[in-house]
């Protein structure tokens, strides 16, 4: 054999000599799996190209001692395995963004939404007529913040953010009350 005739991957003397042998060898291999884990003939070809196109960017992968088929195989089940995760992921957020368009596209009935806003005022003015690190307090603790966020955010001892949380929830329901009468 003379040293221009190409080897084509799969034989045993020296290895690929360039990336179209082994495209043209490996690609349909390497799409019939993409195929199997991603599920999607056409997703499976656009990451059996990238799988290619990765390695057109790796040259030291043609030489004789590289193991050029065992990357291509990690890369395409790596590639499709992100691929499944990705879709995952992409699902999920529209799932929940339609949630959230059907929750909005339908809004309760006008007394509802009336009601809504009279209870929004009534606790705006409440939390008004208290302290201002009470109302601080209660504000950032109904957003979701730890007791130990919360004394960072307020510059508070972590020992004492129950206790004045306590107070601060105690004297809010007591103002409430004597604002707009027993309904909470």
């Amino acid at each position: 054999m003379d040293a221009s005739e190409e080897i084509p991957l799969g034989l045993p003397a020296g290895g690929p000599s360039n990336l179209e042998d082994v495209f043209r060898v490996q690609y349909p291999r390497l799409a019939g799996l993409l195929t199997r884990i991603t599920g999607d003939r056409g997703r499976a070809e656009e990451l059996a190209s990238e799988v290619f196109y990765r390695l057109s960017r790796r040259p030291a992968l043609f030489r004789p001692e590289s193991h050029v088929e065992g990357w291509l195989y990690r890369t395409a089940v790596n590639l499709g395995l992100d691929a499944l995760r990705a879709e995952s992921r992409r699902l999920r957020h529209e799932q929940a963004a339609g949630a959230e368009a059907v929750r909005r596209a339908n809004p309760d009935d006008p007394m509802a939404a009336a009601l809504r806003a009279e209870r929004r005022m009534r606790v705006q003015a409440v939390l008004a007529a208290l302290k201002p690190v009470s109302a601080r307090l209660l504000l950032l603790r109904h957003a979701g913040l730890s007791y130990g966020e919360l004394a960072s955010a307020l510059a508070l001892k972590p020992s004492s953010v129950g206790t004045l949380l306590a107070r601060a929830t105690s004297d809010f329901e007591k103002r409430y009350r004597a604002m707009y009468g027993s309904e909470l």
